[in-house]
């Protein structure tokens, strides 16, 4: 049997899993080539640079997300904006999604730094949560642009909080955007 030949569309599933094992600290060329069963040559062949090779590997993982998240997400919309958020954070809460947390913070990181590629990756991965949560509001949400603004803001906050050690801080806050009594 002849191996597949090696294009963009073979090699970024062999990369995505290598950074979801083992985060983007070890996303140089060797590693990912090792990862991939190439050369860094390769890779720069296929990708042209390691700022391209980085960009689409990160288009990719944020649509192995949003395809992660719309299928665990229940099919129905959610009834509320809280009830979107309380959903969002249980799905992404689980094990399944922990490599795409620990990636997540690993972009975040390099956002912090300046990394340009990093910065633009997650500008178009928040661009796409922001339109995934309009598609999931409520049909009757008064204003679903804004209020998919504060959903991410939210979301964002408490995954934080709760990857700090600190998930009681949105549990309350939640509940109590709510209107029901504080968690205890």
């Amino acid at each position: 049997m002849t191996a597949p030949r090696l294009s963009r569309e073979t090699l970024l599933p062999r990369l995505a899993a290598h950074v979801m094992a083992h985060g983007l600290a070890d996303a140089s060329l060797r590693p990912l080539a090792r990862a991939a069963g190439t050369s860094d040559r390769m890779l720069l062949y296929h990708f042209g640079s390691k700022e391209r090779l980085m960009a689409d590997l990160l288009a990719h993982l944020a649509a192995q997300f949003a395809a992660a998240l719309d299928q665990a997400f229940p099919a129905a919309r959610a009834a509320s904006r809280q009830d979107c958020i309380a959903q969002v954070l249980a799905i992404t809460g689980e094990g399944a999604f922990q490599p795409f947390m620990r990636v997540w913070w690993d972009i975040v990181s390099g956002c912090a730094s300046g990394n340009a590629a990093y910065l633009e990756a997650a500008g178009l991965i928040m661009d796409g949560l922001l339109q995934w949560i309009i598609d999931h509001l409520p049909e009757s949400d008064p204003d679903p642009q804004s209020g998919a603004r504060m959903v991410l803001t939210y979301i964002e906050g408490a995954q934080m909080l709760a990857a700090v050690g600190r998930a009681d801080i949105p549990r309350a806050g939640l509940a109590s955007l709510a209107g029901a009594p504080r968690p205890s």
